[in-house]
């Protein structure tokens, strides 16, 4: 794993507002990285425990979480957009309404 790379993305995730989400493949744009969007996963489920980094504000662009429904990690992540105010309908949330525009 390339440690520019991974530090590309570590900065862009780190920009992304309260109550926003980004999509990895907007990550991987952002980074300069276009077509890197499963790379942004990887790095995202790679964090040190305890990171600060706001990981729960990438999403998939379909507007949902990618941990299976249910999981603690869907949980975790769904309280933690929840408590920034992203409201979920059906397991969804809108992207254009919680999408972040740099």
């Amino acid at each position: 794993m390339s440690s520019d790379k991974q530090e590309r993305i570590w900065q862009v995730v780190s920009q992304i507002p309260r109550g926003k989400v980004a999509s990895y493949g907007q990550v991987a744009s952002l980074a300069d990285l276009p077509g890197y969007a499963r790379y942004v996963g990887y790095v995202m489920k790679k964090l040190p425990a305890g990171s600060s980094l706001p990981w729960h504000r990438v999403v998939n662009s379909r507007g949902a979480i990618s941990f299976k429904p249910g999981s603690r990690q869907y949980q975790a992540q769904k309280s933690r957009l929840e408590a920034e105010g992203v409201v979920f309908i059906k397991g969804r949330f809108s992207m254009t309404r919680y999408g972040w525009k740099p």
